[in-house]
């Protein structure tokens, strides 16, 4: 591989910017722009430290921010990698945690709110249910291996679950138990900007693009049981469907 540096630069030691952050920004940039493409390994720490001229501290230090925002992933006796992309499908009714799952991924959450309430009157809307139905919501940070990909806000008919400690880790498999796991669901996909509430969550910049997905999951007998609100990292998801042709 040729040197990074004749690719995105060498790095400033006059700028008022830390060394390492303007080697994250060189990384990043040769990440977005392909030179390092999906799976590809990073140069070991003492080529960067040679490339860029600097310490291997500073090199440390680059890619551990780097590790954080989920652009790299740091595999055990093989090296640091730049981390794939993720392929949703939006045409199957899978959860996080499946997808994941089927990735080879390792999924968890992080909880930020556990909760029964009765429904808003958007909701209610939404749920076509009557005011003052009982429902718990979710919200959480949903991350695979160690990596924030998604914030999840969720609410759930209360007479789907036993109860809001149900939910362990994942909620399908939680209504799956219950014997009420949706079965269809209309899915409506937008981009958004990240606040900076939800930037400093997914460990990203305030700005960012992301990808909203509203889901409205129904049961069997037709009732609408779930509304979830998702949003994912743009830089780290795509969503892709089958299309045909219609009959």
């Amino acid at each position: 591989m040729a040197l990074l540096s004749q690719a995105v630069g060498k790095l400033d030691e006059t700028s008022s910017l830390p060394l390492y952050q303007q080697l994250q920004r060189a990384l990043r940039q040769a990440i977005e722009s392909r030179v390092l493409g999906p799976d590809d390994a990073l140069p070991a720490e003492r080529d960067l430290a040679d490339d860029f001229n600097v310490s291997r501290i500073t090199v440390r230090k680059a890619i551990h921010g780097l590790v954080s925002e989920g652009m790299l992933v740091r595999r055990q006796g093989s090296g640091t990698f730049v981390r794939a992309r993720v392929e949703k499908n939006f045409s199957k009714l899978t959860s996080f945690s499946e997808d994941m799952r089927a990735r080879g991924r390792n999924p968890r959450s992080v909880w930020l709110r556990k909760a029964a309430g009765t429904v808003t009157p958007e909701e209610a809307l939404t749920l076509r249910a009557s005011p003052g139905t009982p429902v718990y919501r979710f919200h959480r940070i949903r991350f695979a291996d160690d990596a924030p990909m998604a914030l999840e806000y969720a609410t759930i008919l209360a007479a789907c679950l036993p109860s809001v400690d149900a939910v362990e880790s994942s909620l399908y498999a939680a209504l799956e138990r219950a014997g009420n796991r949706p079965v269809r669901a209309l899915q409506r996909l937008r981009a958004v900007l990240f606040s900076a509430e939800q930037a400093e969550l997914l460990k990203v910049r305030e700005g960012d693009a992301g990808l909203l997905v509203e889901r409205l999951g129904f049961l069997q007998d037709g009732r609408a049981a779930e509304f979830t609100q998702s949003y994912y990292r743009g830089d780290i998801y795509d969503f892709v469907a089958e299309l045909s042709v219609a009959s």
